[in-house]
């Protein structure tokens, strides 16, 4: 397990460098100058060249390809990002007050959605085919079916128009405010929640139906065992490896934050910083944030190989 885990933190070096040169490229490559935005924008064409020159100069772009990457990289490896080229400021500081608001959401969704699909899950698996299957089914499928933006504004409407609530537009943090911050954060929650816990109960329900056809499952069945036992002793643990895997992958995933959810709830997140950075062709942010998620993606993904071979004891790593 030692030689294991040192060769995959090993690994995450190659991996954020591909990921950090292709980002790189790829902003880059995309029409647009963010030097053009800056001066003049849509009447860019009428900006002088020196003048254009100089802030090209100022921001860095005129030097060679090899070098502003290899002096980003210099400063990430002593926890520098650069500097915004669009606001001017530390890409540190842009984070400091959108990645805890993502993250709150991201964890805050998952804690939320494994505790009802989990059971939700096992449920529907334990009475296949029953009235409480298929009304688990319908709830999970719509899930899945409807928008997470659709069902967002549908909540704030409901809101606005009987209650005459609107979503907060400024974060509060729970350590703050714990009162505020559960008015702004809990119909996001609700929205991502309710999508996310319709992927993980369907795949619980389908992992553990397949786990429940097994042999071993029917031989403890054949020794007089309850069925809570049999499905949540012995079926369980073992269905649970595909539902641990999409777990993880969706917390990763809402790591970076769910764009569409941050807007239609005024949420100034990561995802929301993503989207604007790439229009503004700011490249130091869309860099960071990518590496960030990049970062992220990878230590989850380590987190759910190491608790396989918890799940499951006849996993070995070497």
């Amino acid at each position: 397990m030692g030689n294991y885990l040192a060769k995959r933190l090993l690994l995450i070096i190659p991996t954020l460098l591909g990921v950090a040169a292709v980002v790189f490229v790829i902003m880059r490559v995309i029409p647009g100058d963010v030097a053009l935005l800056i001066l003049g924008g849509d009447q860019a064409g009428h900006i002088d060249k020196a003048q254009l020159a100089a802030m090209h100069h100022q921001l860095g772009l005129d030097q060679p390809l090899l070098t502003q990457f290899g002096v980003w990289l210099w400063g990430v490896a002593h926890f520098d990002f650069g500097t915004s080229l669009w606001t001017g400021r530390p890409v540190i500081e842009e984070l400091v007050g959108r990645l805890p608001l993502s993250l709150e959401l991201a964890i805050l969704a998952t804690i939320v959605s494994v505790l009802l699909a989990i059971p939700f899950g096992v449920l529907a698996a334990a009475r296949r085919d029953t009235w409480i299957d298929y009304l688990i089914r319908v709830v999970s499928i719509g899930g899945l079916a409807i928008p997470s933006f659709w069902v967002g504004i549908l909540i704030i409407l409901l809101l606005v128009i009987y209650f005459g609530w609107g979503p907060p537009l400024e974060y509060t943090p729970p350590w703050i405010d714990p009162w505020a911050n559960f008015q702004q954060m809990v119909w996001p929650v609700v929205t991502v929640g309710y999508r996310y816990a319709a992927v993980t109960t369907r795949m619980t329900r389908s992992t553990l139906l397949e786990v429940l056809g097994d042999d071993y499952i029917r031989t403890a069945w054949a020794k007089g065992l309850r069925e809570r036992a049999v499905v949540v002793r012995h079926a369980l643990r073992n269905a649970m490896l595909p539902v641990i895997t999409l777990i993880g992958t969706e917390f990763a995933f809402f790591f970076g934050g769910p764009v569409v959810t941050e807007t239609v709830f005024t949420l100034n997140g990561v995802g929301r910083f993503v989207v604007d950075a790439v229009a503004h062709r700011d490249y130091p942010v869309v860099q960071a944030l990518v590496f960030l998620i990049a970062f992220g993606f990878v230590i989850v993904n380590l987190v759910i190989d190491l608790t396989y071979a918890w799940l499951d004891p006849r996993i070995r790593y070497r």
